[in-house]
Order: structure tokens, then C-alpha cells, then sequence
């Protein structure tokens, strides 16, 4: 039993990947769920439109209970309904205030849920507060784009991101990791093929069965928990492709440094952690501690639920999702060109042999 247990334990020496997961693990498991595993939000972005938005403001900023808690963008005496509910439309403020004399309507941007259920709560005890005042202004409090603060429509548009990310990661890992298991590496080195057109090669099956996959958890979405689809399609198919390309580029440079599936497996599964946990899709960003949250802003999975969730729930245009959309093909291009200069010097050493070989 003890060579059994001194040869397990060399075993685990030499292979430094395992090891690496089973210290690195627990210790990046620890950080993040004791830094992101954080429901509430405590803090919000609002804009005060309308002709008494100035009375609003100072009252906010005179009340320290309320002060803490608003981070105040924009006062516009002159604004509309129609500016309040572009603010949130665009993603520029949580929460929109239009106090037009006696009356003052709170809109609060209900696809951002967790914000949107900490200012619903707050604004109910300030309901509370004022109707202790008979001449206090009536204030009506409305949510836009989710009224029912469902969790499944700010869900689905993530959870398509989820499923494109395991099939970009996982599935592509392993696809250059059969070649070289498989001892065909030398018949795609030879192939009067470059680099970048191996690669298109070996995803494009990926790209169009993940592209099957995102119509049919989209529709189903739609169909089955009454997910609305509110913007334009063509927004939501630039920014999926986009993020298709990223993760895919992620799958095959995991492949290229991997000898065998398991590794590629257990890479692939170190980078699909931190983008569930990390990504705004079930911790909210904006409770994260600031470094936590600055990894999330690093993640793929980060900007494509931004962009689902914008296009899907607020009828977000161009202009106001060019962020994500301009980060997701930066990371397109950088993680593509990784992939094929990592994958140019993999195949490299199989040429040189096939060419030693020929002669």
C-alpha cells in the first residue's frame, strides 16, 4: 500500500496541470465566492428629469438615508418621460425620476434584477415615509422592461451565452487534442493549408452547430418562459457571432497547448468557471468587490449577456451597446490571432518531420 500511495503521489508530481487545479482551485473558488457571491445592490445610477428635478435632487442629497444610496447622473428640468425611459433603454442609469410639479414617477429598469429589486425595496419605504405627509408629492413607482421582475427573462439571454461558451471551449478543445491523440497531426501539417485556414477548418462545424443551438434555446426561451424579444435581430446576430469567434479562438488555443482531452477538459473547465461566476449573469457586477468585478470586465461571457439582455428585454440600439459590441470583436481578433500563431508553431515541428521524411 505504501508504493501505491508514494507512486500516486509522484504521479501527481509530474503532472503539473492536476496539481495546479487541485491548489489553484479551492483558492480561486474561495476568492470568488467571497468577493462576488453578493445578491444586493446597494448603491444606484439615476437621472431626475422634469421641471422639479432640482427639488428632487436636493431633497435626495439633504437626506443622508438616501444619499448613500444614488449616484446621481444627470438633472434635467426640461426632460421627458421619453428622455427617462431612453436612459434606461441605453443602460446609462438603474433608476429615472420624472417630477413634473405634485407628481413624481419612478422608473426603475427591471432587466437589471437585482438592482432593480434593492431600489424597488427602497423606494417603497419612501413611499411609506411620504404618505406620512399630506403634502408630500404622490409618487408612483414603474418598472420597465421586466414589470414582474422574472428571473427566467433576465436568465435566458445569459444562459444562451452559457451554452455558447461551452460549446466554443469545451467541445473545441478537444478538437485539435484528437489530432494529436490520434497521431494525424503530420496529415494536417502537410496540407498545402495555412494556419488561419486550419483553424476556420476545424471550428467552422463548432461555429454553425453552437449557431443551431443559440436559435433553438432562444426560441425556446421565447416560447416556453415568454422571454420577449424586443430588439433588432441583426444587433443580436453581429454581437453572437462575435462572441462565438472569442470563445471558439479560446477552445483552440486550450487544443494547442494540450496533449491529451483530459487537459484540454480541465483548462477548458478553469476558463468556463470564472465566466459563469464572473460574468454578471448570476452575481450582479456591480456588488463584486472592484478587483472581482475588474476580471469580470475581462470575460467574453461579461459583454455578450450585456448585449442579449439589452437587444432581448430594452430594445437597445446600436449606439448604446457599441461597448460591448467593440470589446467582444477586439477580443474576437486578439484571441483569433493567439490561436493561429499558437496553432502555426504546434503544426511547425510535425511539418519539419513529414518534409525530414519526404527526402
Amino acid at each position: 500500500m505504501r508504493a501505491v500511495f508514494l507512486k500516486e503521489f509522484q504521479e501527481l508530481r509530474r503532472d503539473r496541470r492536476t496539481l495546479g487545479m487541485l491548489i489553484v482551485m479551492p483558492l480561486l473558488l474561495l476568492v470568488i465566492f467571497g468577493y462576488a457571491a453578493n445578491f444586493t445592490v446597494d448603491t444606484f445610477t439615476l437621472s431626475i428629469y422634469g421641471s422639479a428635478a432640482e427639488d428632487v435632487q436636493s431633497q435626495i442629497e439633504d437626506n443622508d438615508d438616501l444619499a448613500d444610496h444614488f449616484d446621481i447622473l444627470t438633472v434635467d428640468t426640461d426632460g421627458t418621460k421619453t428622455d427617462a425611459e431612453t436612459e434606461l433603454r441605453e443602460d446609462k442609469a438603474d433608476v429615472a425620476i420624472l417630477a413634473d410639479g405634485d407628481s413624481v414617477t419612478v422608473y426603475i429598469d427591471g432587466s437589471n434584477l437585482f438592482a432593480a429589486q434593492g431600489a424597488q425595496v427602497l423606494f417603497a419605504q419612501v413611499q411609506q415615509q411620504l404618505a406620512q405627509n399630506p403634502q408630500a408629492p404622490a409618487m408612483e413607482v414603474e418598472i420597465l422592461f421586466n414589470p414582474d421582475l422574472k428571473t427566467s427573462w433576465v436568465m435566458i439571454p445569459a444562459i444562451i451565452g452559457l451554452i455558447l461558451t461551452f460549446i466554443g471551449t469545451i467541445i473545441t478543445s478537444i478538437g485539435l487534442v484528437r489530432e494529436r491523440e490520434a497521431g494525424t497531426m503530420e496529415q494536417l501539417a502537410v496540407m498545402p493549408l495555412k494556419a488561419p485556414a486550419v483553424i476556420l477548418g476545424k471550428i467552422m462545424p463548432y461555429f454553425l452547430l453552437a449557431s443551431f443551438d443559440m436559435v433553438l434555446i432562444a426560441g425556446i426561451g421565447i416560447w416556453l418562459f415568454g422571454v420577449p424579444f424586443n430588439g433588432n435581430p441583426w444587433i443580436f446576430v453581429v454581437g453572437a457571432a462575435l462572441f462565438l469567434f472569442a470563445v471558439l479562438g479560446i477552445g483552440v488555443l486550450i487544443s494547442s497547448v494540450s496533449q491529451t482531452s483530459g487537459q484540454a477538459i480541465q483548462l477548458a473547465m478553469m476558463t468556463l468557471l470564472p465566466q459563469i461566476l464572473l460574468s454578471g449573469m448570476i452575481f450582479p457586477l456591480d456588488a463584486m468587490a472592484p478587483g472581482v468585478r475588474w476580471i469580470g470586465y475581462l470575460l467574453p461571457l461579461t459583454y455578450f449577456t450585456m448585449l442579449s439582455q439589452g437587444v432581448m428585454l430594452r430594445d437597445a440600439p446600436w449606439d448604446s451597446l457599441w461597448l460591448p459590441l467593440t470589446v467582444l470583436a477586439i477580443m474576437a481578433v486578439v484571441i483569433f490571432g493567439l490561436a493561429v500563431i499558437r496553432l502555426h508553431r504546434s503544426i511547425a515541428p510535425a511539418k519539419q518531420r513529414s518534409a525530414e521524411d519526404a527526402k
